[in-house]
Parts: structure tokens; sequence; C-alpha cells
């Protein structure tokens, strides 16, 4: 017999949660307010460091204070950590960038992002961290695995990765240059030599959960060999999701081997289909996703897929070892570069 709750029960559940939820955003803004003091004191000393004229002299006054302060304020002011104050003015220089994102973004995440070399790939990382909530382990794994740079490959085809990020800090609403990936890594199939396009669909929905962690949050699968039936002939699409945040239908075909120009024509059917079909009130526009062996990047460029709501990616099955996969994506942001150029999105 199911217990019913008397009224002191419903009472304490009530301000048990008016409780829970105060201590949870007196932690969130406890961590905002230290976070940009943590800021203001390393802008204070960056300032008297940088007006010595001698690099000895920035040591001794961080090391004299670290000692001052710890011993009053505890270890988080030692001057290892005052050091590491500085460098976090040095990475993010905006004050009001810094407000935003201490909302949302806990003192460890910063310090996971200051390694970060150049200014848009730390905003890039800062951005997506607010955005999908990544824990600091998360954080860790999306720049081990070089999301940035695969990301900013992506958005060559559109409008590059600097202007979805400058967009990303003026409107809530996500950009698809900040949802796609090129390449996409699916080394968690474990897939043989030789597989089929079916044993590559058949081991995603088997490995599901990783492959929408690796598409990135806000995929939610549909339906897989999506049935579309167009003058009394059965079409199949691969794979069927919904991006929540972009409220749009995502299709993704999968090829085994290299990109081939009549891939679009099939996708665009797809994609005008969904439109009409099966688009919902309030949805935009349906995107598709081609995922290849191989990208075939002229056939890409000269057929300019974006402009018809379509991305065609590599995927990887296997890891290559670091050093080659730097290589590998070194070049690749290269030529994203001079898409770009070529474009006259970005000026030398």
């Amino acid at each position: 017999m199911k217990r019913v709750e008397s009224h002191e029960d419903l009472l304490h559940a009530e301000l048990r949660g008016m409780i829970a939820r105060s201590r949870t955003q007196l932690a969130s803004t406890v961590n905002s307010e230290l976070t940009r003091l943590y800021w203001s004191v390393g802008e204070r000393l960056r300032r008297e460091v940088l007006g010595g004229e001698r690099a000895a002299y920035g040591a001794k006054i961080v090391a004299q204070q670290g000692g001052k302060l710890s011993a009053e304020f505890g270890r988080g002011f030692e001057a290892r950590n005052l050091r590491r104050m500085i460098q976090f003015v040095e990475g993010f220089l905006d004050p009001s960038i810094v407000s935003t994102l201490s909302t949302k973004l806990s003192w460890s995440h910063f310090v996971e992002l200051l390694p970060i070399p150049t200014e848009e790939s730390r905003l890039f990382y800062a951005h997506a961290c607010a955005e999908s909530r990544w824990s600091v382990r998360e954080l860790r794994q999306a720049i081990e695995r070089k999301t940035y740079e695969r990301t900013a490959i992506a958005s060559s085809t559109t409008t590059g990765i600097g202007a979805a990020l400058e967009k990303a800090k003026t409107t809530s609403d996500p950009t698809a240059g900040l949802v796609f990936k090129d390449p996409y890594f699916l080394d968690f199939l474990d897939l043989r030599q030789g597989y089929q396009e079916s044993d590559l669909e058949s081991a995603i929905l088997r490995q599901m959960e990783a492959f929408i962690l690796e598409l990135g949050r806000g995929f939610a699968f549909v339906e897989r060999q999506k049935r579309i039936i167009l003058d009394g002939e059965d079409f199949y699409l691969d794979l069927l999701f919904f991006h929540r945040k972009l409220r749009r239908l995502v299709a993704v075909e999968l090829k085994i081997g290299r990109f081939q120009a009549a891939h679009k024509g099939q996708m665009e059917l797809y994609l005008k289909w969904l439109d009409r079909h099966e688009r919902q009130e309030g949805e935009e526009m349906p995107i598709g996703l081609i995922l290849c062996a191989t990208r075939g990047k002229e056939q890409v460029e000269l057929l300019d897929v974006q402009k018809d709501g379509i991305m065609v990616a590599e995927f990887w099955t296997e890891m290559p070892p670091r050093e080659e996969l730097e290589r590998r994506l070194h070049l690749a942001m290269i030529e994203a570069r001079e898409r770009l150029l070529r474009r006259g999105i970005l000026e030398e």
C-alpha cells in the first residue's frame, strides 16, 4: 500500500528544496566572486610587475606578496598561485568577459584554459564549456581531443570560427559554426578492417552515448534508417537527430568511401522531404551532415555545399599517434585558413 505523505512531510520537502536551491546559488555566487577577485589581484600585480625595470623585480614582488598574503589568507595566495593569477589576466584581458564567464565556470576551469596558446582557442573552449556545462574533466578531454581545431576546420566552409565566436558573444542562440567538427573521432567503435556502411551504422547504434558525446551536447537521437517515400520508391536516411539549441533536425549520412558529388544531391532530397513532412512549428530548416572516410576537399568547395545547409566531414575510426594527429590537424588548419582567405572572409 502506497504511503500517503503527511502535511509535515510535504512541508519538510518544500523547506529542504528551498535550502538546497539557496546553497547552490550561494556556491555559484561565491565561486563567481572568487574568480573576479583572482582576476583583480592578478591585474594589480601585473601592473606592478610591468612597472618594474627588471624581471628580477617582478619575481621579488610576487614572492614577497605571496609570503605575506598566504600567512594571512591561506595557501590560495602563495607566490605560485599569484603567478597563476597574473597568467589569468594575460589570458583574459577583458574583465567583462571574465565577469560573464565566472557565473558558469569555476576557477579550476580557468586554470585548465590558461596553457592554451591562442586567444581565439581559449575563448572557444571557454564559450563551449559555459554553453555545454562541461566538468573540468570534460573540458580537459575536449582540449586533448583537439575540439577547437576540428571545429575551426569545419567552420571554414561557412563564416569561420572567429565570426561564429563573435556572434556567440552577442546572442544566446548557437551557430552551426560552433556545433560541427571535421574530422570526427570514432575510434571508440572498434571496427575491424573491411567494414561496410551497415557495420558502421550498427557500431554507432551500439555506442550511441559515445557517438552523441563526440557529436557534441544538444544532439538527441530520433531514428535510424528513416523511411522516405518518393514517387512510390523507398529511400532510407541512415541516422536522424534533433539539435535542441539549433532547434532543427539533423540528417546524418554515413559513407565509407570518398565524398562524391551525388552525395550532395541525395542529402538535398532528404532535407527537402524532412522540411515538408517532419519539420514542426517553431523549428528551423533541417540540416545535413555527411560523414565520409575521405572528405574530397576540392569537390566540397566547388559544390559550395554549406549554402544548402549541408556539412561534409571525415570520420577517423583509428586515432593516429599524437605527433601525427597534430601534424594532420595543423595541415588541415592551414587549408582552412586558405579557404577563408579565398572567400574574402579572412584578411592576410
